[in-house]
């Protein structure tokens, strides 16, 4: 595979929204509903629904009046009716009921639907008992926008957060997640010639995703009030040994890699994942940079060769996104150039990408 080969894996949705809704053309064209925070005509998108979920969240309205308590969903399906709102954008829409009003009531409304759908197995492929992770990811009204948290501002009023709900199911409601991917490597001239290596991790092979491929030093998701420094520093101790005070001193962010990704059973992944370097210094103790297996999620690791790391990523090795990361360092340090690479600007938009969210 050549290099925008391995962007079309990870960044393979395209919108296309006309007088009858929105749909993504690359997967039959399968028609998608925006998920909006409130029922105000102001409110922000968070996400987009698959039809399978749309109906599905018309059967939790039903139990929730069979059940005497308050709806959690209001559903506008109807395209005229809709012309009406949102801007007078065309299609459906979604959104939480007014009554939840403050991040504490749609977490807790979210909470007891994720769970009772994993307890009786509603989407058992992506947030049943096997797949459920037991990590709650934030919400963001903005999603480019600032990761602020209650516990950090000490009230839930004006903030950006509107939510946070278990990490497995953001798939089903389409909502954009966050990650860290650090690389750790040295690089050096050796007879005029630069030389990079670049730790690599392989993933165990009883993680829950991608057992068995290539990743990025150290990489995870951020979860709910911690900040996005404080998750790659947690990541670091818990995946590769390596130790906090190191990667305060030595670690720089250098930007960030954003993608829209669907599985090929149709779930929706937006993700956007901030990058950080670790240039390991000269005359010091490089084992202090030498990562080690910790918490059972990372097999072994390889210090390999920028060639190496090549021959990996054309044969479909890494973690489709970590392969972007790889991607991104090799554009950032000059080994992918607008002179060697015909697809450049190609590579490097869709590595930024927005979504497609102006169309949501």
């Amino acid at each position: 595979m050549n290099f925008l080969d391995l962007v079309d894996i990870c960044d393979n949705v395209h919108l296309r929204r006309d007088t009858t809704g929105l749909y993504d053309t690359a997967f039959d064209s399968e028609r998608l509903v925006p998920l909006y925070l409130s029922e105000s005509p102001t409110s922000s998108v968070i996400g987009l629904l698959r039809p399978v979920i749309v109906d599905q969240l018309k059967l939790e309205n039903e139990r929730s009046l069979k059940n005497g308590t308050p709806e959690i969903w209001s559903l506008s399906l109807d395209s005229s009716e809709q012309t009406m709102r949102r801007h007078a954008l065309p299609g459906p829409s979604v959104s939480f009921r007014e009554h939840l009003d403050t991040p504490a009531k749609r977490s807790a409304a979210m909470k007891e639907l994720c769970e009772r759908w994993r307890d009786t197995e509603l989407f058992p492929d992506v947030c049943g008992p096997k797949k459920w992770r037991a990590e709650m990811y934030p919400i963001y009204a903005d999603p480019f926008g600032v990761h602020d948290h209650p516990i950090q501002a000490g009230r839930e009023d004006g903030l950006n957060y509107a939510f946070e709900m278990e990490r497995s199911a953001c798939a089903l409601f389409g909502v954009i997640t966050y990650g860290v991917h650090m690389s750790i490597y040295d690089e050096v001239v050796d007879n005029g010639q630069k030389r990079l290596r670049v730790w690599v991790p392989t993933r165990a092979l009883t993680k829950p995703t991608y057992p068995g491929l290539l990743d990025n030093t150290v990489a995870g998701g951020i979860p709910s009030a911690m900040s996005i420094f404080e998750s790659l520093v947690k990541e670091c101790m818990e995946e590769a040994s390596i130790e906090a005070d190191v990667i305060r001193e030595h670690t720089r962010a250098v930007g960030a890699i954003s993608y829209f990704y669907r599985t090929d059973k149709g779930w929706l992944h937006p993700e956007i994942e901030y990058i950080y370097d670790t240039v390991i210094p000269p005359n010091v103790d490089p084992s202090l940079f030498t990562p080690r297996p910790s918490d059972g999620e990372v097999e072994s690791f390889e210090f390999a060769s920028h060639e190496r790391l090549l021959k990996q990523l054309r044969a479909g090795l890494f973690k489709p996104n970590c392969g972007l990361v790889i991607i991104d360092l090799f554009i950032r340090l000059g080994y992918i150039t607008p002179d060697n690479e015909p697809n450049y600007m190609k590579i490097v938009n869709r590595l930024h990408g927005s979504f497609e969210f102006d169309r949501w």
